[in-house]
């Protein structure tokens, strides 16, 4: 399918205004930066842009009614366990659960003793304490517990991880067809698990969902009771695919003002992209076509900041700019798909002309050039963003192989930084682990961003997020793409200093335990001192012709 539009000879010179994007989102949401007359160097005011423009309902978008729903009592017959091994909350008081796992021995153990974790200045000791908080679920719709950390409980800069010292204890003892430990650790995870408390809550909610997916397909399963007092997730609970197209978009351009999870991949991309146009325009003063193959998540939101970045380039845009979508020759994971009825290319086809820019917009099932409609002349940009890392590894060698066959002038890589991962055995408690910690990244970050606060859009995204806990693929570090990328026969390009720049101010809108780490020819974003991606740049040894 082929979409295209060229310049009107009858439009005026387009004059750039706050609101110039209201056009492309159908009047609704503005999240097109203004910092674009100067864009890669005028780093205070990208610093303060808005990103979207709030009517009343968008506004009230992050207010939700309390729930007077009562919290059930769990029978008696497992009251006395799970109330003495649960971990304390932040409602009352500070306390954190010990790092050793939970096991109903210890609890008889102890008697009436309840257990609570270290005081945040003294994190590791596990002490017991008479007459302890009972911890308990919060009501749904319960908002979060303070701004300083997002919501989640502990002091300091030390915070508390209960949920994976519950998550990752059961998936072993699932492993190891242990039932009545299992039993045990999923009445305690269902007593505390929440869609809408802080991020262990949440992280609970979804890993129980996952956890009771796997038990069911085990020899175990018969011989384990699923709770079903609703602290977990159902089926249908938030997703892409799932949510209303309005919603879904509303949510994209939420996640992008309040995270920089992709938003500051989508700025370093963007800003490569026009340093590669400007290297090239050495060569060719005013280059016939620059050619964009996306495949990444943005779902359209990532392209109008070029665009008008574009249009403001020393020597002009280029005659044509052709945005190819090739999502489907990725494998598919959290983030890649969107709603039946969303689609970007209308909006982003009358923004384009609105700022007299000739944009063509196609769709790609795959990667052959056939399918491609590559041109000679033009140049050459395949951007793929976090679609790399799903499957397995025979099938990303073979994708970016794919890429390579492509002879592009320029590949921009991002992807999650899973750091040590791989050097597990493989093993589904191995890889759930790694799951669980970069997905408590994730929710403890966008519970800092959205203060705490519940709303539809954070339910979407973060829904959209718990996918990992359910996909093949484990997330590597970057120094295992770098190997293959070389091995492929591509060098590592440097990002340009406007480029990190830019990054840099982009980055100080958001919370402060975000951090940007160059390292090399590469970008890492890190959230609370750990790796959550990377973004790099890629030539072949022997450019395009």
């Amino acid at each position: 399918m082929t979409l295209e539009e060229g310049p009107d000879s009858d439009q005026t010179t387009y004059h750039h205004q706050h609101h110039h994007l209201l056009d492309w989102l159908e009047d609704s949401i503005s999240f097109i930066p203004s910092f674009l007359d100067d864009p890669y160097s005028n780093t205070e005011s990208i610093a303060g842009y808005e990103w979207w423009t709030q009517d009343q309902d968008q506004a009230n978008l992050l207010q939700t009614a309390p729930s007077t729903t009562p919290i059930a009592v769990p029978p008696a017959t497992t009251t006395t366990t799970i109330t003495q091994s649960l971990p304390q909350p932040e409602f009352s008081k500070k306390r954190k659960l010990p790092t050793s796992p939970i096991t109903p021995n210890k609890v008889a153990a102890h008697g009436n003793q309840r257990r609570t974790g270290p005081d945040a200045s003294n994190e590791g000791n596990g002490k017991f304490e008479e007459d302890g908080d009972i911890p308990q679920k919060p009501a749904s719709g319960r908002k979060g517990q303070g701004k300083g950390n997002g919501g989640n409980s502990g002091s300091g800069n030390k915070e508390v991880r209960w949920a994976e010292h519950l998550l990752n204890p059961c998936a072993t003892a699932i492993e190891a067809a242990n039932p009545s430990r299992v039993q045990h650790l999923l009445y305690v995870l269902d007593e505390l698990a929440s869609p809408s408390g802080d991020a262990n809550h949440r992280l609970a909610a979804y890993g129980l969902r996952t956890l009771t997916h796997h038990l069911s397909s085990t020899r175990i399963a018969a011989a384990v009771n699923v709770p079903t007092r609703g602290g977990g997730l159902a089926d249908d609970s938030p997703c892409f695919v799932s949510t209303e197209p309005k919603l879904f978009r509303s949510a994209l351009i939420k996640f992008h003002d309040v995270s920089p999870w992709f938003a500051l991949p989508n700025s370093l991309a963007n800003a490569s992209i026009l340093q590669a146009l400007t290297l090239d325009s050495n060569q060719r003063p005013r280059p016939l076509h620059l050619h964009v193959v996306d495949i990444g998540v943005s779902h359209g939101v990532q392209w109008p900041t070029l665009l008008e970045a574009l249009t403001r380039r020393q020597g002009g845009a280029p005659a044509l700019v052709r945005l190819t979508v090739a999502g489907a020759a990725a494998p598919p994971g959290p983030f890649s798909a969107a709603p039946p009825g969303y689609d970007f290319s209308s909006h982003l086809l009358r923004y384009a002309k609105s700022i007299d820019l000739n944009l063509r917009i196609d769709q790609a099932d795959s990667l052959a050039p056939r399918s491609l409609s590559l041109a000679s002349g033009e140049i050459l940009v395949v951007c793929a963003q976090f679609r790399m890392g799903h499957g397995g590894p025979d099938d990303r060698m073979a994708f970016l192989q794919s890429v390579r066959e492509l002879n592009p002038d320029l590949v921009v890589l991002s992807e999650v930084d899973g750091g040590r991962a791989g050097d597990g055995d493989g093993s589904f408690p191995a890889e759930f682990g790694r799951r669980a910690e970069l997905l408590w990244r994730f929710l403890d970050s966008t519970s800092a961003a959205f203060k705490g606060r519940d709303c539809a859009e954070r339910r979407v995204v973060e829904g959209e997020a718990a996918r990992v806990l359910e996909g093949r693929g484990v997330a590597e570090g970057r120094e295992r793409w770098r190997e293959r990328m070389v091995g492929l026969g591509f060098w590592d390009e440097g990002f340009g200093e406007e480029a990190v720049e830019a990054a840099r101010a982009l980055l100080r809108k958001y919370d402060g335990n975000w951090e940007m780490r160059p390292a090399e020819a590469a970008v890492g974003l890190w959230w609370k001192g750990q790796p959550v991606s990377f973004c790099s740049l890629w030539k072949p040894h022997t450019g395009r012709q």
